[in-house]
Formats: structure tokens, C-alpha cells, sequence
């Protein structure tokens, strides 16, 4: 963990991302290390200084996230109406991410769950959405970032990794990002994505990562020089 924050870092992250806790479509699939997991990502911000982000799954689980930077809503929990309403009493960013089957709107809705209760530090997060295509794991909505710059306050991120499940994908769908107006990107990197308990196919590997900051970082450039 400690390998990749401090090589993620140096290509230009900004957050270091773990699953602490991974919610799976089956119960026989690597779940998380849980707590042991927190502490490692703890250990990683002691030595690198990233801040990090991680999911919960539960409200019985509060407590284990006093020091994380940035809670996580996982896809799956967008629509868990308590626990986003035990959200809105933190006063800690929570990232939201939209559901694979819900509507912008929705989206929204859900986020107004947790501003409801006061803490109106959020960010959105466009993850893909499920429909007939069987070519990528799920399909990126890239028109969610115009729409909610257009109608919302709320920064929104996209993630090109779940969305996609393929990594030959990521770097193009980053592009696509910055271009349509997105804050940022959540990337899945891995040092040996060959051998990770999950979610392999879609991680990038460490020299990966770096080629696609390197993008990242001339097309953020450009951009704003074709602003100016």
C-alpha cells in the first residue's frame, strides 16, 4: 500500500483511494480487510501525506472512519437512505457515487439526503450505468458532467475504471473527462494488477498510471490555454 501511494504521488495524485470495506455482487468474493484495511491506508498518509478516501457500507460503521479524509458512497449504497442521512450529521467530504441503474436526478436526490442533515461537503461521482452493451463493464455517461455543472453546485468526478472494467479504455475516457468539464478522476491502480484479489482487469499498473497523469497533466494545460 505504502509502494503504491508513494508512486501514485509522484506521478501527480492528489487522494489515495483503498476498499476498506468492498461490497460484491457474490458473498464468496474478496470482501476487504475492513478495519486492518483502514489502518493500512493510515499508514500510507503517515508516510506520503495524501489524504485518503475510502467506502462505507454501513452507518453501524461511523466510528472506523474518524480518520478518513473523504468517505466514500459506493454505487450500490446511493439509495441507502439512512445511512446517507447519518452522512449528513459528519462533517466530512462524502463522496457520492451514482447508482448502475439511477438517474441523474436521483443522483441528486441523494445528495440532498445528505445536505438535509447539514453537511453539504460533497462530491459527485459519475461511475457508468448499466444497459444492453456487453462490451464494457458498465457505460460511461459522459453527458452527466455538462448536465450537473449546468444544474448543480456540486464538483463531479468520473471514474473510467468501473465504468469501463478494461484499463486500454481509462486513458481515452480521461480525456473525454477533462474535456467535458469534469473536476477530476478516480483511477484504479494496483502494483501487480495480475494478481490482485479483485477488480485486476480494470487497475492500471504503476508505470500505466504515470503515462496517464502525463496526459492528464498536458491536456489540462491545453485546455486552459484554449480558455485564455
Amino acid at each position: 500500500m505504502i509502494a503504491v501511494a508513494e508512486s501514485v504521488k509522484k506521478s501527480g495524485a492528489q487522494f489515495l483511494r483503498g476498499g476498506a470495506f468492498k461490497p460484491r455482487t457474490s458473498p464468496y468474493s474478496f470482501q476487504g480487510l475492513h478495519a486492518d484495511g483502514i489502518k493500512l491506508l493510515l499508514e500510507a498518509k503517515k508516510v506520503t501525506g495524501l489524504p485518503i478516501v475510502t467506502e462505507i457500507m454501513s452507518e453501524l460503521h461511523i466510528d472506523l472512519f474518524s480518520d478518513v479524509d473523504v468517505i466514500q458512497v459506493g454505487a450500490r449504497n446511493m439509495q441507502n437512505f439512512q445511512l446517507l442521512k447519518e452522512l449528513g450529521h459528519s462533517k466530512k467530504p462524502i463522496l457520492l457515487k451514482r447508482g448502475l441503474a439511477n438517474t441523474i436526478e436521483e443522483l441528486l436526490m441523494s445528495a440532498e439526503y445528505i445536505m438535509s442533515g447539514g453537511n453539504s461537503n460533497i462530491i459527485l461521482c459519475e461511475r457508468g450505468i448499466r444497459t444492453f452493451e456487453n462490451m464494457t463493464r458498465n457505460t460511461l455517461d459522459i453527458s452527466a458532467v455538462p448536465v450537473l455543472k449546468r444544474i448543480s453546485h456540486l464538483p463531479i468526478i468520473i471514474d473510467p475504471s468501473h465504468a469501463t472494467g478494461k484499463t486500454y479504455l481509462v486513458e481515452p475516457l480521461v480525456k473525454a473527462a477533462i474535456a467535458a468539464g469534469a473536476d477530476g478522476v478516480m483511477i484504479e491502480t494496483h502494483n501487480d494488477p495480475k494478481n490482485a484479489l479483485c477488480d485486476g482487469a480494470q487497475s492500471l499498473d504503476l508505470d500505466q498510471f504515470a503515462q496517464v497523469m502525463a496526459t492528464v497533466k498536458k491536456r489540462v494545460a491545453f485546455e486552459g490555454k484554449a480558455l485564455s
